[in-house]
């Protein structure tokens, strides 16, 4: 291997290291804000309790906000990851398939979800703009698995969008007070798709409801 090989080689392996110490920080952090409120938390704790120098983490992140919305953003990687996968799936198991990753992912990471659908810490529009992120890309597997695309109008957009901020309250509800299992929760969720879905049909014929959806389904 020539010297500028061995560099390049060299770089590759600086940026790895990076990336997995990065890595590293989030899912420490992720497990701190689970168990304690942002504003509990100073940038000292968090050094101490990760057992780094406060430094990295501001050569990583910039600051505590910027550790925070790191944090968010992993976690919102793994919400979608979670309710959007399976597209090799037929249409109607997607749509099943989405909204039990969807529960599954709150019900076992629930200071992570209440973070990402309640917009952070006070008024947050960056937290907002991830959290309306998540919505866009929920909306888009709910479509794509009732209507194959996920380009569609924007009444059946709004029909869609109006059904997952539900969905996002109820959830809440649920991990506070689990008296439903998920199961029942996942096919009352799917039998309110249905209702939106049928909705959107009656005011938009361009959308029909897949078969499941029909009440004659």
């Amino acid at each position: 291997m020539n010297l500028p090989q061995q560099r390049a080689a060299t770089r590759v392996r600086s940026t790895e290291r990076s990336m997995a110490r990065r890595a590293e920080l989030i899912a420490i952090g992720r497990k701190l804000f689970a168990d304690t409120s942002y504003d509990a938390l100073s940038m000292d704790d968090i050094a101490r309790q990760a057992r780094v120098a406060k430094g990295l983490i501001y050569y990583y992140f910039g600051s505590k906000r910027g550790y925070y919305l790191a944090i968010i953003q992993d976690s919102v990687a793994d919400l979608v990851a979670s309710a959007a996968g399976s597209l090799q799936l037929p249409a109607v198991d997607r749509v099943h398939r989405t909204i039990d990753g969807y529960l599954r992912y709150a019900e076992h990471h629930q200071a992570a979800y209440r973070t990402i659908v309640s917009g952070g810490v006070g008024f947050d529009t960056e937290v907002h703009a991830i959290r309306d992120g998540v919505r866009e890309a929920i909306v888009t597997a709910i479509a794509e698995g009732a209507y194959g695309r996920g380009d569609i109008s924007p009444l059946a957009r709004m029909g869609l969008l109006s059904w997952v901020c539900g969905v996002e309250g109820a959830t809440l509800d649920w991990i506070d007070r689990p008296r439903l299992s998920r199961d029942t929760m996942r096919e009352l969720l799917v039998k309110t798709l249905g209702g939106a879905l049928r909705a959107v049909e009656e005011l938009d014929p361009a959308h029909p409801a897949p078969p499941p959806a029909r009440r004659d389904g």
